[in-house]
């Protein structure tokens, strides 16, 4: 299987970390994006952006769906109590934005743990 390719490692970070956090916290999905990080992402750079876009991504589509489907009350609620105005995008992409760097810093802690059990050996 080709792991270079640009869309596979996201795509498996959100569907794991959308299945692990069915029944865990939501600090799970940085397990998920660590662990991939660690066994499969080619690179540091890689590892981040396929842990920042699957994590904000598992977070951005079932928060915009809820949304969608009460019309937005509670999530207009939630944006007075911050800073965001009562705006509801604005809202989803924060929590997108949280998940995503939680995602992308613990994919590229898994990359680098990767590289310093197993250093590239620049010989060869």
């Amino acid at each position: 299987m080709n792991w270079r390719n640009p869309w596979l490692l996201p795509i498996l970070i959100l569907v794991l970390a959308s299945a692990v956090q069915l029944d865990l916290p939501w600090w799970s999905l940085a397990v998920v994006a660590f662990v991939v990080g660690l066994a499969i992402a080619p690179t540091g750079r890689v590892a981040f952006w396929a842990g920042f876009s699957g994590a904000a991504l598992s977070w951005i589509l079932p928060a915009a769906w809820l949304a969608y489907q009460n019309e937005g009350l509670l999530a207009h609620r939630m944006a007075q109590l911050l800073p965001l105005g009562g705006s509801v995008p604005v809202l989803v992409l924060v929590a997108g934005l949280v998940a995503g760097l939680a995602g992308g810093l613990a994919g590229l802690a898994g990359a680098w743990l990767r590289l310093a059990v197993r250093p590239v050996n620049p010989a060869a």
